[in-house]
């Protein structure tokens, strides 16, 4: 089974900041990059999900306030419990594609796909096409 992930934005819907209103992944997130990857991912029909810099895998069923947490704010505490948090989200998945773009993966992701220990079925992609 494959899931296609991508990192969060901090391109969001303001209108729900400070509302308390519990969104999926699909109706918080605006930026370009991350619409084409959910619109890819659901006119596809595959699994999908985002890495958010605060709440781990933020799978499309889940809901969340709005929220706003800076990469660079991401204590190593915080950044240990990513990682074991990815890795329990995603250990059921035989091949896990992330997608990004390589002028803005910003450094905590570089490192979390070197440091999970499911790096042997992940696949970095850049390419929206490649979601099949």
């Amino acid at each position: 089974m494959r899931i296609y992930i991508t990192h969060c934005s901090a391109t969001k819907d303001n209108s729900l900041r400070g509302t308390g209103v519990k969104v999926t992944p699909d109706k918080l997130y605006t930026g370009r990059r991350i619409r084409r990857f959910i619109n890819a991912c659901q006119r596809k029909g595959v699994c999908w999900a985002i890495f958010s810099d605060l709440h781990g895998v933020w799978f499309p069923t889940i809901t969340h306030e709005w929220y706003d947490k800076d990469p660079n704010s991401v204590t190593e505490r915080e950044f240990r419990k990513l990682v074991m948090e990815f890795d329990a989200s995603l250990r059921h998945y035989e091949e896990i594609w992330f997608y990004y773009n390589p002028s803005r993966f910003h450094e905590i992701y570089r490192k979390l796909v070197s440091e999970t220990r499911l790096k042997h079925r992940l696949k970095l992609f850049t390419h929206i096409a490649e979601i099949v």
